[in-house]
């Protein structure tokens, strides 16, 4: 009677299911975990994109300054006083530019419309008289079409301009916290980081780690992509005045501002650098044009980016693109102008903070490693993170890492 019952419970049991389906089950749920933390985060960066954008570039903004403050401080300066001296050459050299890209593109405007305007009636001559043979009439529907289209949507051109003035406050804000926040990083940037790993406990060693190899990262980043834009700049603005193209200054600030996000950057503003050059010069100058910018950007992206930005901080095309997408989309161009740095900076800080010391590639352990001329990020007396460090090598993280610090 026990062996039957014994039986049928054998049969109506479902067989075990194959290890493959068990292996795909565990990671599909760790997959789904990770896929809604990750929308959580990205929902809330949106959502704060305001506080966590000046956040962002004030980062960025202290990685280039920094030198210059340290330098000061180790002069015999104040803390204080070198942070305010830093700011305000910073501010000043921003004011001055964009004084003067101001003032050239207000006497400018007028040469570039009779320009357009002369442009636009050899354009249409030789739309009738050339092998296309379009007639006049044919060209004046299509203009009057265009300025039907725009009286149409002038209602919505006036919902644009007035969401504008809302953006515009919001930019405004967040300069006001992009200044407060690079001024105290500037200032306070190690006891902050200080503070930040205080309480990690015995991991403190490997986080101390791999913030210093996400510093060093960001830094040669900012340093290095920074003079690859100026040269940038300076080069097409050259063929640009030798060209005789208007507007030189505001399409060399354009042009340098695109070069910070790679790839897509510098496609946009030499984008618009030929269609002024077209509308002002020609078919022939802007041909001329395009192709020293195409034999520029190949020798940047083969010579300058390798040279100036750093192994440190390459990463794959494809990589590039798809973090520039990624922080586009959450982002807008501010996003997409720092999506590629906080992708190198996670990509070379995660070893630092995965393996010990001695299992460290030598380039990511170098960065970890102070230079002789970098300030401590204590901002004061050396610490002994390092120490930590070198004894954090047990597998559960080192209880070592934990007396760090002090």
């Amino acid at each position: 009677m026990n062996d039957d019952r014994h039986r049928r419970s054998a049969a109506s049991a479902s067989p075990p299911a194959p290890p493959l389906l068990r292996a795909a089950a565990a990671w599909s749920w760790r997959l789904i975990a990770i896929g809604a933390v990750g929308y959580g985060v990205v929902w809330i960066i949106g959502t704060l994109k305001i506080v966590f954008l000046p956040c962002a570039i004030a980062l960025f903004l202290c990685a280039l300054l920094r030198p210059l403050t340290g330098r000061l401080e180790r002069a015999g300066l104040p803390s204080l006083a070198a942070t305010w001296i830093t700011m305000l050459i910073a501010l000043a050299v921003l004011g001055g530019i964009g004084t003067f890209v101001g003032i050239q593109a207000n006497e400018e405007f007028p040469k570039l419309a009779t320009e357009v305007q002369s442009t636009a009636r050899s354009l249409q001559h030789w739309l009738e008289t050339g092998p296309l043979h379009v007639k006049h009439s044919q060209i004046q529907n299509s203009i009057d079409q265009g300025i039907n289209y725009l009286e149409k949507r002038r209602g919505k051109l006036a919902n644009t301009a007035v969401q504008a003035g809302a953006v515009t406050l919001e930019v405004l804000a967040a300069i006001v916290l992009l200044l407060f926040i690079t001024f105290f990083l500037l200032k306070d940037g190690g006891r902050i980081w200080d503070w930040t790993i205080g309480g990690t406990g015995r991991y403190r060693a490997r986080i101390d780690r791999a913030g210093r190899a996400a510093w060093e990262t960001l830094s040669q980043y900012v340093h290095g992509t920074v003079m690859v834009a100026a040269i940038h700049a300076v080069v097409l603005a050259i063929v640009l005045a030798v060209l005789g193209v208007p507007l030189v200054a505001p399409l060399a600030v354009v042009i340098f501002l695109g070069s910070f996000i790679p790839i897509v950057g510098i496609l946009v503003g030499g984008a618009l650098a030929v269609a002024v050059a077209f509308a002002a010069k020609g078919g022939v100058i802007a041909l001329i044009f395009l192709g020293v910018l195409i034999i520029e950007h190949q020798a940047e992206s083969h010579l300058l980016q390798p040279l100036l930005v750093g192994r440190l901080v390459r990463l794959h095309p494809l990589a590039i693109i798809l973090a520039i997408s990624i922080g586009g989309i959450v982002g807008g161009i501010p996003g997409a102008a720092v999506a590629v740095p906080i992708a190198a900076v996670v990509y070379r800080a995660w070893p630092a903070l995965r393996d010990p010391p001695e299992d460290l590639p030598p380039d990511v352990a170098a960065a970890t490693e102070p230079s002789d001329d970098e300030e401590e990020p204590s901002g004061g007396e050396r610490r002994d993170s390092g120490d930590g460090g070198a004894r954090d090598t047990d597998d559960d993280g080192g209880a070592g890492s934990g007396k760090s610090g002090g």
